[in-house]
Formats: structure tokens, sequence, C-alpha cells
């Protein structure tokens, strides 16, 4: 599964969920663009792609909590504990902050 980041609608990058493990990789035009900011201070421009067991605390951020993620899990039928199906079904439009999620089919 893989998913399009942005950030104020310009692509910065991507994630992806590959054998239990979470992969970001920033996009090449965004991370040659000096005037570009890395998008999370946990996660700083670089070339290499970022990789955890877990999904990265930023990411995992933009996911409802309490009543919301109820809500939000029985009506799109997601599992409540699969937080990256969450965050590509939930982060497309529904977020607070720049940040925009856009699954890739």
């Amino acid at each position: 599964m893989k998913a399009e980041v942005y950030n104020n609608n310009q692509l910065v990058g991507f994630l992806s969920k590959e054998d239990d493990k979470y992969i970001f990789k920033y996009e090449n035009e965004y991370l040659l663009n000096p005037q570009n900011s890395s998008i999370s201070l946990t996660l700083p421009k670089r070339e290499e792609a970022y990789i955890s067991d877990t999904l990265f605390p930023f990411f995992f951020g933009l996911l409802s909590e309490g009543t919301n993620k109820e809500i939000q899990c029985k009506l799109l039928k997601i599992d409540e504990n699969d937080d990256f199906i969450r965050l590509l079904k939930t982060a497309k439009n529904d977020t607070i902050g720049a940040i925009t999620i856009m699954e890739i089919e």
C-alpha cells in the first residue's frame, strides 16, 4: 500500500507500508527546492528513506481519536487497530493542518 503526501496541495513525498515496515521518502523535486521545509522536525529533509516498525508519530498525529475514531471506523468499515488504512481513508480531506494523504490505487 502506498500514498502520496501533500503539504498545501504540493507533493512532498510518499508513504508506504511494506512487510510490516513503514517507509516515508521525500519526492526529489520537493527535496531539491531549498524553499521547501521538512514536514516535521522528526522527519527532516534528506534523500534517504525513513523506515520504521510503527507508523511515524507525525502521521499518527493526523488520526482521529476517541469517539471520532469509532465513528470513522464504523462508517468506513475499517479495523480500529489498522492505523495505516485509517490514515489512507481519512487524511485526504479531513485533516486539521496543511498535510493531506492521497492513497495511490
